[in-house]
């Protein structure tokens, strides 16, 4: 049920089968957060699967925000590691007009999940070692175009597929006010955070390796800035270490 004071909405809780727009169907709830909820939609039309973000319309008034996270996914469209914006609809929802962006939809799990069904709960640390350096890499290309994420955690990063080096799609991107230094500076902190956190964190930090803590500086913002001014020192660093 919709929940509604005045312009308030606190869910959507739309049902499998639901059509939107007269174009898409509802398949499933993926997830929900301060702005909406996504969900897993097959175009009519086509048969084709996508992810379909719908605003709360008290987080989007004007589709203010919508429409600048439109835009910085478009501008980083040529980023491997983020989710390609396809178009934007409106849709009539318990009296409400409910900006609607749909999204390629990216199978896989996500890092949380894929953490917790390892041995321990942790990944070894060769396997953490690639986590950071194909993170690295693509934070790299959004700060490169000037843009960043500001909102990484294990829940917004998706486990597509695990060979010689993991392949990741980063969802759920901060898309508010203009980039700054220290908007870059969190995503670096933020990316060094999930590494300690991948190796078992506080409980087993004080076993690891040398190399392991030059990188993770026992996540004292200062001293891991000092060392990595950009995401591309990092992404050298990690290159350069021999991990055998």
């Amino acid at each position: 049920m919709v929940k509604t004071r005045s312009r308030f909405v606190d869910e959507f809780d739309l049902r499998p089968g639901r059509i939107l727009s007269s174009k898409y169907e509802v398949l499933e709830l993926l997830g929900g957060g301060w702005e909406g909820e996504v969900y897993r939609v097959r175009e009519i039309a086509t048969d084709i699967e996508h992810a379909a973000k719908l605003f709360y319309p008290q987080r989007n008034v004007r589709a203010k925000a919508s429409t600048v996270y439109a835009k910085k996914l478009f501008k980083l469209r040529d980023c491997p590691i983020l989710i390609h914006y396809l178009t934007s609809d409106i849709v009539r929802l318990r009296g409400h007009n409910i900006t609607m962006l749909v999204s390629e939809f990216v199978e896989g799990q996500l890092l949380s999940d894929y953490i917790l069904h390892q041995r321990g709960k942790v990944l070894p640390i060769f396997q953490a070692v690639h986590l950071l350096h194909a993170l690295a890499v693509g934070l790299e290309q959004i700060h490169a175009l000037g843009e960043y994420h500001g909102d990484l955690h294990s829940e917004n990063i998706i486990v597509q597929r695990l060979g010689l080096s993991f392949d990741l799609k980063l969802i759920d991107m901060f898309h508010f006010g203009r980039t700054t230094a220290e908007n870059r500076n969190d995503d670096i902190c933020d990316l060094i955070r999930i590494f300690y956190d991948a190796l078992g964190g506080a409980d087993r930090y004080a076993k690891q390796p040398k190399k392991v803590k030059d990188i993770c500086c026992g996540l004292k913002r200062s001293l891991i800035l000092k060392k990595f001014r950009k995401m591309s020192d990092l992404r050298v660093h990690v290159e350069n270490q021999s991990w055998s």
